[in-house]
């Protein structure tokens, strides 16, 4: 145990980590240049085309220091705020961390957020300087930024450039000297934390788990402590390009564990694994909730597919922990679940990786939070879509969730975010400097405010300084209205939403404007109309397609022209009334683009 050292790498996005990943691979000879390729652990295309870690992985390097061999298992975090509960599970399973900041750059949100969340778990932090190589960086700056964020000295920060390789031998001795040995006793009981799991559609799930306590051997008959399954560990192994099976694994050490589990859902990312026979009487802690942002209906685009799409449903929640879904209807598009997402970006992911990794195309709902609705005979309804909102001669009146807002971001921003929080119903609570130069403001806002467009909005405005955490404030009585959208008079619920009156107007125009430009033209026009009740508040018009009947004519009477046209006036009135208007998906996502 002495020789292992576990450590994961935390950054903002884009700050170069998948890069010296790489770098260090190659470094300790883990993978060979026939082999290589950049972005070597970002195995998934979307990850490779859009250049950001989506997913963590788990990879072990063996490095030879002062004449012995030590073992590095390096966990990667992903960088993006919506998978920062990725990153909760990695520091977990860690001993140490590596700091990579951008020397052009300097520290950004993510960076000060995933710090903390490390410095709870009380992380060894090693600074590394990245991207030396730029003209633009500047290390003088940078360094003093990171003295001050973490306390440390100037010498401790090690300056590196993963695209050179420069710098990358001290990051390794570093990591051997610095970072303690994994503490655990391998004579304990079995107690291993899993991190992470992978579905197989011949070997069923595998699953990643780091042991702190115990030994586990091949054959072991091991128990899951938060389903209460039991089975036999068929295969262990170490995680290097490819799984290497292991006849035992003991304290400290993290490998994978395959047991012929066909069902998901009987993997629970952060339970704790232990043996039938010699049981733990502790689960390993570890780990925090997760808490989805954004609420949306996925639907297949043909209702018989819906058993197709539970099961990738599954898979997918099984690659991805923090995808939450139930099922529910819909009038307009049948059977599908309603799925809870960190956020935009992992919304638009687990949409994409649907249809590439299951051929799976469906349809996305607008995204929306859960309200209660209290009735006149003392009912409580709970509104999950807008659908459901009992009829104005029932209703009293409906709550909304509240939230408390935390942003930390630099005391030049703080006018802009304050406009932004008061514009999406926010009330200031709290204002603290951190630093000379980094304050958090404390709001309390309602939750379906920043659904929309809040997080990008605020990305923006702080020039992606600013982070944002919240945790909820209970529920508050708030002036909604049920907001419909009707095609040639007919309501597509799948549009409809739930909107504070007074935006309701602005909205309505918006989204009519919107959805004009996305719904293809028919051979009839297409009213598109936003209704409150009965009232109709916007209105926009699809015009028709005009087919040109009358080119066949050439010269002659003129009645014979209107006679044409008289006839094919009438065909589009027949045709309006049995014709069907197509939505395409991109309207259905117009909605949470409302202001661009």
């Amino acid at each position: 145990m002495k020789k292992i050292r576990n450590f994961c790498i935390i950054a903002h996005i884009d700050h170069g980590k998948s890069t010296l990943a790489d770098r260090m691979l190659q470094n300790t000879k883990t993978i060979t240049d026939r082999e290589f390729k950049d972005q070597v652990l970002d195995n998934m295309d979307l990850e490779r085309e859009r250049g950001i870690t989506i997913k963590s992985h788990a990879i072990q390097m063996e490095y030879e220091y002062n004449g012995e061999i030590y073992t590095l298992n390096l966990i990667d975090t992903p960088g993006h705020v919506d998978f920062s509960y990725e990153v909760s599970r990695s520091i977990a399973s860690c001993e140490g961390a590596l700091l990579i900041v951008d020397a052009a750059q300097g520290i950004e949100a993510q960076t000060i957020s995933n710090l903390y969340l490390a410095l709870e778990y009380n992380l060894v932090i090693i600074p590394v300087l990245n991207k030396m190589d730029l003209p633009s960086a500047m290390p003088e700056e940078v360094t003093e930024q990171i003295v001050e964020l973490i306390g440390c000295d100037e010498e401790e920060v090690i300056q590196a450039s993963g695209k050179t390789g420069f710098g990358v031998n001290d990051i390794l001795r570093a990591i051997v000297e610095r970072i303690p040995p994994p503490s655990g006793d391998p004579g304990t009981p079995l107690q291993a934390l899993i991190f992470d799991s992978i579905y197989n559609s011949y070997r069923g799930v595998i699953g990643y788990f780091r042991v702190f306590n115990g030994r586990i051997n091949t054959g072991d008959y091991v128990k899951f402590m938060a389903t209460g399954k039991e089975y036999h560990a068929d295969e262990i192994g170490v995680l290097k390009i490819k799984q290497f099976p292991r006849e035992s694994i003991s304290a400290g050490d993290v490998g994978y564990i395959i047991s012929g589990i066909k069902d998901a859902r009987e993997v629970k990312v952060g339970d704790t694994i232990t043996h039938v026979d010699r049981a733990t009487d502790r689960a390993v802690k570890g780990f925090e909730n997760v808490k989805p942002m954004v609420f949306a209906g996925i639907y297949p685009v043909d209702s018989e597919d819906f058993e197709e799409l539970r099961a990738c449903m599954e898979k997918l929640q099984l690659n991805d922990a923090s995808l939450t879904y139930e099922p529910e209807t819909s009038v307009a598009l049948g059977f599908g679940f309603r799925c809870g997402f960190l956020g935009m970006l992992h919304m638009e992911i687990i949409q994409e990786r649907l249809e590439r990794e299951f051929d799976m195309t469906v349809i996305t709902t607008v995204p929306n939070v859960s309200y209660k609705a209290y009735t006149k005979n003392e009912n409580t309804v709970i509104v999950n879509n807008p659908s459901d909102l009992p009829g104005p001669n029932e209703l009293d009146y409906i709550e909304e969730p509240y939230i408390i807002a935390q942003i930390i971001t630099k005391s030049e921003y703080i006018g802009p975010v304050m406009s932004l929080c008061l514009e999406k119903r926010g009330v200031v609570k709290n204002q603290v400097y951190l630093t000379t130069d980094r304050v958090e403001l404390t709001f309390e806002m309602p939750l379906a405010e920043i659904v929309f467009d809040f997080y990008d909005r605020l990305k923006t405005i702080s020039r992606g300084y600013a982070s944002f955490d919240y945790s909820p404030a209970g529920y508050k009585t708030s002036n909604l209205v049920k907001l419909d959208i009707l095609l040639n008079g007919d309501p597509v619920d799948a549009l409809s939403a739930l909107i504070n009156r007074k935006n309701a107007y602005e909205f309505a125009k918006k989204i009519c404007e919107k959805l004009r430009g996305l719904i293809p033209r028919q051979q009839f026009d297409i009213a598109i109309q936003a209704g409150i009740g009965s009232k109709i508040i916007a209105r926009e018009t699809v015009k028709a397609m005009r087919k040109d009947v009358t080119a066949k004519c050439y010269g002659g009477d003129i009645t014979r022209k209107r006679k044409l046209l008289e006839k094919q006036k009438k065909g589009k009135k027949r045709m309006r009334q049995v014709g069907n208007v197509e939505v395409p998906q991109s309207a259905f996502m117009a909605v949470l683009q409302t202001d661009k």
